[in-house]
């Protein structure tokens, strides 16, 4: 299979797949998944030919293609990371309070026997006071009891 990129298409694809082996590795270390890492290296490898070898350092010793410091200090791809780390942040607190509040409301036995449909019609009302306090308060309001 042979695919043609433009070099504009090429470089939102080196951004694209370190953006996702980012997502899928950053959080890893003796896990990493390697055929994520494989990807990326092999879209990197093409990166002297299309031109833009400035987003890639080769390492002689491992034979491993890796994102420059300029591809890393990209403004695009530091607001996508910003953006979704702040919305995963902001939606997981959500997620975690309600959970929290639901069970200490019905306890795990009763949550484990309800349907789906049940356990999501629960916890809405506790889902829209976590996500209207924080929408109108952010985490000024927040307090761990001791």
């Amino acid at each position: 299979m042979e695919i043609k990129f433009t070099k504009e298409q090429y470089e939102n694809l080196m951004k694209l797949v370190y953006l996702g082996n980012w997502m899928i590795n950053a959080i890893r270390t003796d896990d990493r998944v390697k055929k994520y890492d494989e990807l990326k290296h092999y879209i990197f490898s093409f990166a002297k030919d299309a031109g833009l070898d400035r987003y890639i350092d080769y390492d002689e010793e491992s034979h491993t293609y890796y994102p420059s410091l300029e591809l890393e200090e990209d403004g695009e791809i530091e607001q996508y990371m910003d953006d979704y780390n702040d919305e995963n942040f902001w939606e997981e607190l959500i997620h975690h309070l309600s959970r929290r509040d639901l069970i200490e409301a019905y306890g795990e036995d009763a949550i484990r026997k309800m349907s789906l449909e049940e356990l999501f019609e629960k916890e809405e009302p506790f889902i829209e006071k976590y996500t209207d306090e924080l929408e109108d308060h952010g985490i000024k309001n927040l307090r761990i009891k001791e």
